[in-house]
């Protein structure tokens, strides 16, 4: 049984002008639990999701009809941040040799990026694509146990990509960030937001014809782990619970979650209205007013 461990009441901080988020009444729920670190979720059109346990290098299915969890695939390159394609393919931060994968539904693995200028990557983390189909990673470095790599920076720094569609090798198109995490583009695909997690910032970028990144400005004083956005163009970041910004990047909604680390959310449920968090060891979930972008 699904249990309720904490209720929001939806209503906006003070000075707020924007209209509430979550639903009225709803309570946060823990989905599931017993897994290691939980991370990378993105939901189908049915709106299962797909999420990460990364210390258990798998990737995990919740269903949305009946609740029900299963792993999907196991081992996943111990997988971070996941991006599902509108082809149904998963594109995976796969850290364990620090490179971009692209897993079809068969399971069949592609790998999309392997390393720049013939070195490896430091270790990719979180994943956007446009409706062009330009893919944007981050590429923070966190030394990982299980690398049997040196441990130290392999670039000069790190930064953001950009993998163009219909291309094979990235460009750098951030290298100014501390230490890049979260990443999600617009509803409308002209603007994206970059958390830099090191500096306790997150940046908004627009995005060119050609996929380069201008007119840099602050968007908010926070950082975040992972990131999505809903469809009224409001902006969700992660760490300490769940913090809902509008697209000005006034702080509207902050959803407590019980957990020592709050690591991912996206939008999912049959109707596209469930926050779905992971957050350490567990999964949660909270109904809203908003849907996620596109639905």
């Amino acid at each position: 049984m699904k249990t309720i461990v904490a209720l929001l009441s939806g209503l906006l901080l003070p000075g707020c002008a924007a209209p509430p988020v979550v639903a009225d009444g709803a309570g946060l729920e823990r989905l599931a639990g017993d897994y290691a670190f939980t991370e990378g979720p993105v939901a189908d059109a049915a709106g299962n999701v797909y999420f990460t346990d990364q210390p258990n290098d798998r990737i995990v299915k919740w269903n949305a009809g009946d609740g029900a969890v299963a792993d999907w695939m196991r081992p996943v390159g111990r997988a971070n941040g996941l991006y599902l394609t509108r082809d149904g393919a998963l594109l995976a931060a796969a850290d364990e040799h620090n490179q971009l994968w692209s897993i079809a539904p068969d399971r069949t693995v592609t790998v999309l990026v392997k390393d720049y200028g013939g070195k490896l990557l430091n270790g990719p983390n979180d994943i956007w694509v446009s409706g062009r189909g330009d893919v944007y990673f981050t590429d923070p470095l966190y030394a990982r146990s299980y690398w049997q790599r040196d441990p130290a920076m392999q670039q000069p720094g790190e930064r953001v990509y950009l993998l163009r569609a219909g291309t094979e090798e990235p460009r750098v198109v951030l290298d100014d960030l501390q230490k890049p995490n979260g990443i999600v583009g617009s509803p409308d695909g002209r603007t994206l937001y970059v958390a830099d997690i090191g500096a306790g910032r997150t940046w908004a970028y627009e995005i060119g014809p050609d996929g380069s990144l201008a007119g840099k400005r602050l968007f908010c004083e926070l950082g975040s782990d992972g990131m999505t956005v809903d469809n009224r163009g409001n902006v969700y970041l992660t760490g300490d619970g769940v913090t809902v910004f509008d697209r000005e990047g006034n702080r509207i909604e902050h959803i407590d979650v019980p957990q020592e680390w709050t690591a991912n959310v996206t939008f999912g449920g049959v109707n596209h209205d469930l926050l779905f968090i992971t957050a350490s060891r567990a999964i949660y979930g909270i109904r809203m007013q908003v849907r996620g972008a596109g639905y």
